[in-house]
């Protein structure tokens, strides 16, 4: 009986390790030439999977991928009931993206990555207790100095908090796996605002981020995505960021669906 055991233990491992090493040459298929830092993290496991271990290492401004922590910490401390709140009340402001131009619900200023409506939620929250919840999550490098009305964002003139796609995707493997002290409602509220996509193989949530860093006088656009996959009995924490000209969270998105795709996971 013990032979047994061991042998469909020797199996189910075998198994998670011959998925995990086709997602990798998956990963590298999809991410070709492109200037990309993806990892995938097996939830059960912990195993990492990446393209380039050195890459996920190094941190850059979170940009929107935030607006899954603000949400969170705004939850908890009650300034969020459910998805269809009335989250945003518009100022009459004309600002370049139209969809932020009218009043939205939390799913709907989460779906458009309405910065003025989390920039609201984030002085409402304030800074002594958003440094805390930081803290607790241990979040990148920490540094919330530049302000509490964006210190996620980056700045040519102000340093924001720094996070890499390794930590990113460790935090969500924390959460989806109760490790975090998010109580169920807070969490429920979040899933029901990230799904992207589900299909008769799996469903995916995940949320973009988009944002401009200069470097040595030379101006680059970054992209992020960052979420997780629940496909049967396996689960993925993953983050992709994409760097280059014209670059947006849309072109890490494009790149973990195909890999999710590809992988038969979605």
């Amino acid at each position: 009986m013990m032979q047994r055991v061991a042998l469909f233990v020797s199996f189910l491992i075998f198994c998670s390790f011959a998925k995990n090493s086709s997602l990798e040459n998956i990963m590298k298929s999809a991410i070709e030439s492109k200037d990309v830092a993806c990892v995938f993290i097996d939830c059960n496991s912990g195993e990492i999977i990446t393209q380039d271990s050195t890459k996920i290492s190094i941190r850059y401004a979170p940009c929107s991928t935030f607006k899954i922590w603000n949400t969170l910490i705004g939850a908890e401390c009650q300034f969020i009931k459910s998805p269809d709140d009335n989250f945003y009340t518009w100022d009459s402001i004309q600002r370049f993206l139209p969809a932020w131009n009218k009043n939205l619900s939390l799913k709907e200023a989460f779906q458009v990555s309405c910065v003025p409506a989390f920039q609201i939620l984030a002085q409402k929250i304030g800074r002594e207790t958003m440094a805390k919840w930081i803290g607790i999550l241990n979040y990148g490098d920490l540094d919330i100095s530049s302000g509490i009305n964006d210190f996620w964002l980056p700045s040519e003139n102000k340093k924001s908090i720094m996070i890499s796609p390794l930590e990113q995707a460790q935090l969500i493997r924390k959460l989806i796996n109760g490790k975090l002290p998010f109580n169920k409602e807070s969490i429920n509220i979040l899933q029901e605002i990230m799904i992207i996509e589900k299909t008769a193989k799996g469903v995916y949530f995940g949320k973009t981020g988009s944002g401009t860093i200069t470097n040595k006088a030379k101006a680059q656009t970054i992209g992020w995505f960052v979420g997780y996959v629940i496909s049967k009995d396996m689960k993925y924490s993953f983050a992709c960021i994409t760097k280059g000209e014209n670059i947006s969270g849309k072109d890490s998105k494009e790149i973990i669906k195909s890999i999710l795709i590809m992988s038969e996971l979605i």
